[in-house]
């Protein structure tokens, strides 16, 4: 879709992933999108060489993101998120770099219903949550901080309801109250925990994720879920005082993400 733009294909599939996940390395990218390894090193390199991309080490693993100070950033930000909501909805979620970690992690299953009970225990106790929004769409957007209490309840043994009530500032200082009512349902033997918006109601409920263990610490979604034109993808990491829970959305008129503190 790009390639008549940016004149390779490796550099569009690279703008894109990078728009997606925010970082990457590059056997990463090749594992997952299915590129020869040293085609899509040289156009990294290119990327690089022209200040559209930076590289920084984490141990031993170099990492690519986007560069801040590049003058066409915000420019070629609303390009990609035009034509990733134009993909078809399989290519879409072939981007989404936590579908490649569940797969390829190689977590023993008796460790994983371990993690994912570990996980549950906890959102059993959560009472509160502190959530910060950011949106990189011209569009208004979900831009500002919020927090407040969550009132859990537990009509089955597998299900449990947040109810979710508190104020939001956004970033012109006004402060407004919310309520969300979300559903999480665990699922043992497919060793996954689902969540649900009920927005509409409990009898229909508008599904967000499944989330499986990626690592002893963090639940990653499964797949990227299709809502209308809108993209969504998760994840929820065990801190040391909280459960975050990190959204990111993309769509024809949202380009958001948002971390959820629960504790």
């Amino acid at each position: 879709m790009l390639e008549a733009l940016v004149g390779n294909q490796n550099i569009q599939k690279i703008l894109l992933f990078l728009f997606v996940n925010g970082k990457c390395y590059g056997t990463q990218m090749h594992r997952i999108l299915r590129c020869p390894l040293t085609p899509l090193q040289k156009a990294l390199a290119r990327l690089e060489k022209g200040g559209v991309i930076v590289s920084y080490y984490e141990g031993k693993t170099r990492l690519y993101q986007f560069n801040p100070a590049y003058p066409l950033l915000t420019e070629l930000e609303s390009l990609l998120k035009s034509a990733y909501t134009l993909l078809p909805a399989t290519e879409r979620k072939d981007y989404y770099v936590a579908k490649d970690e569940w797969v390829s992690r190689s977590l023993n299953p008796l460790n994983s219903q371990k993690i994912l009970q570990t996980f549950w225990k906890k959102l059993t106790g959560i009472k509160g949550l502190i959530f910060n929004a950011r949106t990189k769409s011209k569009e208004a957007g979900w831009n500002g901080k919020g927090k407040g209490e969550v009132l859990v309840s537990a009509p089955a043994t597998n299900t449990l309801i947040f109810n979710e009530k508190g104020t939001w500032l956004d970033k012109e200082g006004s402060e407004i109250t919310f309520s969300n009512v979300f559903r999480w349902v665990i699922d043992r033997d497919a060793c996954v925990i689902s969540l649900e918006h009920l927005r509409r109601g409990p009898e229909c409920p508008v599904f967000l994720f499944h989330l499986a263990p990626s690592n002893r610490s963090t639940l990653s979604s499964v797949d990227s879920h299709l809502c209308g034109g809108d993209t969504y993808f998760g994840k929820m990491h065990d801190d040391p005082y909280s459960l975050r829970l990190n959204w990111r959305v993309i769509g024809p008129r949202k380009n958001e993400e948002i971390d959820y503190y629960y504790s």
